[in-house]
């Protein structure tokens, strides 16, 4: 399949499509987080119960998108991008309507089967309406940029629907937003062209199922311990299974994960340092909003209003990245940004009983905006530099993939963390769980820091070293030669 390399007939219209959708199924990442004490108290229930709700959609989000982007290039991108947006938009509807835990938890898995045909697709879609250089550069910080805006925006938007409405209203607002993709599509998308092969049904089955029992053993900790022999069988399936991906996917003829994409130190630290960075967000989205509305006492939309600092800040960071990303190598953009966010999130951690908003979550959360606004861009960028046409569905998959797996993983880990916090007065007890959960996450962007200080930026500064080189040569030459 060849990438289109003409210039798109309706590069507005086709931007602002790709954008919106991709912009709502981030959107249902953290629209959730503020309403979180509102379900918990309607459908009754548990902790652990709770967690999936969240966990079921990037479960499945992550574990079928690689999938969902080899469908893309077997069935044309355009095709399943529409297909996808109807079962997003139909799952939505059943999610507003649930009237018991179970079915919410099972609307937002068949929420994240469309999301994960969403996502890649959205993004291979905007390589192929927008030729390399300049203005796909553009594109893709903006599509970068949208990760992050569209999860912090989140928080906010929740916050209110569940306040002046209730907590289903946030999925109801998908439906007309979805039907509005799922017209205008059709008229604007172009159609790619469509590859000969067949789907690696055993690849997507292994990876899912190894995440899934990952995640279940991790989730499992934080109610049984370590030693629960479900947790540890249910981890040990996961890895087992894992492995089988890996080797199923060295001998797959037509593999949704081409091995040959990981021969990058760039797209490989890229991916590894996604995975972490938003395995340590999904903490901060999902214990943040507890500690304001069960410590500090906000109700949902002074929760959601709460995280403007970040939303703000990111937003106003996020569109200065096209053009700071022309004047600097991007590795440095974006190992400024994991640092900032390290910085804010190590200092957030630090809150408890006797922390003010200000003080303990504002000026923390400027921090924590700002690195994200400068994180997401280049780590979308980097995620598919470089990769060949043949594979440009599998590298977008990948994108999306390590950042939903991140997520599924990091909220299990953060859990877990804070189920060590030993039993306590309700208040206290959960004020010091949102400490522990937070300097977890503190970790994983310390190990985000290091992967992309070790993978990304050597090679990313030796490639601006030799294309300078070669740019200044012809200027040397025409001054030696006058």
């Amino acid at each position: 399949m060849k990438p289109a390399h003409t210039k798109a007939a309706h590069p507005t219209a086709i931007l602002a499509i790709i954008l919106a959708s991709y912009f709502m199924i981030l959107l249902d990442n953290s629209v959730i987080f503020t309403a979180l004490p509102a379900l918990q108290a309607e459908l009754k229930l548990s902790a652990g119960q709770l967690s999936w709700v969240q966990d079921a959609y990037t479960l499945v989000f992550g574990g079928l998108l690689l999938l969902g982007a080899r469908a893309g290039d077997l069935l044309g991108r355009r095709r399943v991008f529409v297909f996808g947006l109807v079962v997003f938009s139909l799952a939505s509807l059943l999610i507003g309507l649930a009237p018991a835990g179970w079915w919410a938890i099972a609307g937002r898995a068949i929420q994240g089967i469309g999301a994960a045909i969403v996502a890649p697709a959205s993004l291979s879609l905007l390589t192929a309406s927008f030729p390399e250089g300049r203005e796909r550069a553009r594109v893709v910080a903006l599509y970068g940029a949208t990760a992050g805006i569209g999860a912090s925006l989140g928080l906010v938007i929740g916050g209110a629907l569940a306040h002046w409405i209730s907590w289903r209203a946030g999925f109801f607002v998908n439906v007309p937003l979805g039907a509005a993709m799922i017209v205008l599509a059709p008229r604007f998308l172009p159609e790619t062209g469509r590859v000969r092969g067949r789907f690696d049904v055993f690849g997507a089955l292994s990876a899912t199922l190894g995440v899934g029992s990952l995640v279940l053993g991790i989730v499992n900790s934080a109610e049984a311990g370590w030693d629960s022999p479900l947790t540890l069988t249910t981890v040990g399936t996961g890895v087992v299974l894992l492995l089988m991906f890996v080797l199923i996917e060295r001998k797959a003829a037509q593999p949704i994960m081409p091995l040959r994409l990981f021969k990058s130190r760039r797209r490989t630290g890229a991916y590894v340092a996604r995975f972490l960075y938003l395995g340590s967000m999904i903490g901060f989205f999902y214990f943040t909003t507890q500690f304001l509305q069960e410590v500090l006492g906000f109700n949902p939309l002074q929760a959601g209003l709460g995280f403007l600092p970040m939303t703000a800040v990111n937003f106003a960071v996020a569109m200065s990245i096209p053009p700071l990303l022309r004047r600097m190598p991007g590795s440095i953009v974006l190992v400024t940004g994991i640092l900032m966010t390290l910085v804010g999130m190590f200092w957030l951690s630090r809150v408890g009983l006797d922390s003010g908003y200000w003080t303990g979550v504002a000026l923390p959360m400027v921090l924590i905006g700002a690195g994200q606004g400068l994180a997401f861009a280049p780590l979308t960028s980097f995620g598919i530099v470089g990769a060949p046409a043949s594979d440009a569905g599998a590298a977008s998959g990948l994108v999306n993939t390590f950042h939903q797996v991140g997520t599924c993983l990091g909220l299990g880990i953060a859990v877990a963390a804070a189920a060590t916090v030993p039993p306590g007065p309700a208040t206290a007890h959960l004020a010091s769980q949102v400490s522990v959960a937070l300097t977890s996450g503190s970790i994983l962007l310390f190990l985000a820091l290091a992967i992309a200080a070790a993978l990304i930026l050597p090679a990313d500064l030796a490639r601006h070293r030799t294309t300078a080189l070669r740019e200044a040569r012809p200027l040397v030459l025409a001054e030696a030669t006058r």
